[in-house]
């Protein structure tokens, strides 16, 4: 069994699933303990050959979130990501997704460790320092992909005519989407500083 390749999963028209690696028929929550213990697999449709893998990974999403306190996905999210499907950031809000779970992933362990050795004031401050730096990143490489990146620059009556005629180009193919998550990118960083300062004044109290 070589477990460094996908199982293969094979969908019926029965909705019925197929694991061909143990050959026996396995369930939504089956296929949800694979992904925890990072096993890897592909979702076929058994028929037509179509790859139902994104599919099938939504519906256990769905199957998740439905269960009592299993909620990760807030309300406003959900609304704000429906909100993207058919506008022009919607080529990038998946790099943006991809990326914060990436980040949120290589830090975990770290913040167990953290939170399990001290349980206090130097875990709490070395989460919101990884947030803050996890922020700047994302927002250099998100830089790459939409031209709203903010910048230290001279004062407006400093600098060149060239420069003038550069950032009203830049002002004026911002999209709406892309000011939107502009905003929403503000709005965790004020969130950070929120949960910093509210750390301050229990500890003064």
């Amino acid at each position: 069994m070589d477990k460094s390749k996908p199982v293969i999963i094979k969908k019926y028209a029965n909705r019925r699933l197929y694991n061909t690696e143990t050959s026996s028929y396995v369930t939504l929550e089956d296929l949800g303990e694979m992904v925890r213990s990072e096993r890897d697999f592909l979702v076929y449709d058994a028929k037509t050959g179509e790859d139902l893998t994104h599919t099938v990974l939504t519906q256990i999403i769905v199957e998740e979130e439905g269960k009592t306190g299993s909620n990760l996905l807030p309300i406003g999210f959900l609304r704000q990501l429906i909100r993207f499907y058919g506008h022009s950031i919607e080529q990038i809000v998946p790099k943006y997704l991809e990326f914060s779970l990436t980040a949120l992933t290589r830090e975990q362990e770290k913040y167990h460790k953290q939170f399990t050795d001290t349980l206090g004031n130097v875990a709490f401050g070395a989460m919101q320092e990884q947030a803050r730096q996890n922020m700047a990143i994302f927002e250099r490489a998100f830089s790459m992909f939409a031209p709203f990146a903010k910048i230290e620059t001279p004062a407006e009556g400093d600098k060149p005519q060239a420069a003038k005629k550069a950032d009203a180009t830049e002002a004026a193919s911002t999209t709406p989407e892309l000011a939107e998550l502009k905003v929403q990118l503000a709005a965790m960083q004020a969130q950070i500083d929120r949960l910093t300062k509210a750390k301050a004044d229990e500890e003064k109290r």
